[in-house]
């Protein structure tokens, strides 16, 4: 079991530690979606380069296709980033996440209009979808380890920044800072995260990555060091049983895995919901 979960288990760890800490400015942000649209965006690209535009934009960029696939995803998604830090609007007349919904159902039929085009088109959507965790190679692990590093390294110098304008927008506005400036280098910076993600674990795990661990810290706290401690432990916890229920079902990892978050979700729930009533009835004691 070790040798053949391993790879898996590390990616998804160093996976869990950028998207734990990413989840807490989305949920803040209020822009629940935006990873899933990302992440739709990036798989698009990828199916692009697979259906042929990898190999030209090899050629002219001179590295191998492989390469040149990623390129091609980074791009796709650095667009969508941008346009989504522009479309925090004053006026909410068209909120930020209609933006993002449109980005993702555009981005989801380019998707399987592109893989209709290709053999084994279908099995290719569900790559893309659910990934293919099992296969992830170690070099691959170790690329993904050092661009992750060098962003969390950026958001570490630039964090009050982004946790300014994740928590407190109108502080932030107040203190005469580009908010659509820094929006981009967020979703810039994110969009570089997704693009990599995709690759390893697909669309659904991505988002259970990014979204659910946040989710259940803000059950519990709104400090931000406690916030991203509990995602931390709450994603550490919920990959570990994902995987080794997979292993043992013989069932498909991303999928398995997933249905692992939203479990784990559920039980945050109920203790929640015990502690909320424990601390009422020690209350009314008192």
């Amino acid at each position: 079991m070790i040798e053949l979960m391993l790879p898996a288990l590390v990616a998804s760890l160093i996976l869990v530690g950028i998207h734990g800490y990413l989840g807490i400015h989305i949920i803040a942000r209020g822009v629940i979606f935006v990873d899933l649209a990302l992440a739709q965006v990036a798989a698009f690209g990828w199916a692009a380069a697979g259906l042929g535009l990898g190999h030209y934009a090899g050629e002219l960029l001179g590295v191998p296709e492989q390469e040149a696939g990623y390129t091609v995803g980074l791009a796709a998604t650095l667009i969508a980033a941008a346009l989504f830090s522009l479309s925090r609007m004053e006026h909410k007349h068209v909120p930020q996440e209609a933006i993002i919904g449109i980005v993702y159902v555009v981005a989801s039929a380019g998707t399987i209009l592109l893989a209709a085009q290709a053999p084994r088109g279908s099995e290719h959507v569900e790559e893309l979808l659910t990934g293919t965790l099992l296969w992830v190679t170690w070099p691959q692990i170790w690329k993904t380890a050092i661009i992750y590093g060098i962003i969390g390294l950026a958001h570490w110098f630039m964090r009050n920044r982004f946790i300014t304008i994740s928590l407190h927008p109108e502080a932030a506005s107040q203190k005469g800072w580009r908010i659509a400036w820094w929006d981009f280098i967020f979703y810039a910076l994110f969009g570089v995260v997704v693009t990599s993600s995709v690759a390893i674990a697909g669309v659904l795990v991505v988002f259970s990555f990014l979204v659910i661990p946040a989710v259940i810290a803000f059950l519990f706290t709104a400090s931000p060091g406690k916030l991203i401690t509990i995602a931390w432990t709450s994603g550490t916890l919920a990959t570990v049983l994902g995987l080794w229920a997979s292993y043992k079902t013989d069932m498909p990892t991303g999928p398995v895995v997933v249905c692992t978050f939203a479990l784990v979700l559920i039980a945050a729930f109920v203790l929640r919901a015990i502690l909320t009533a424990n601390r009422k009835t020690a209350a009314v004691d008192v």
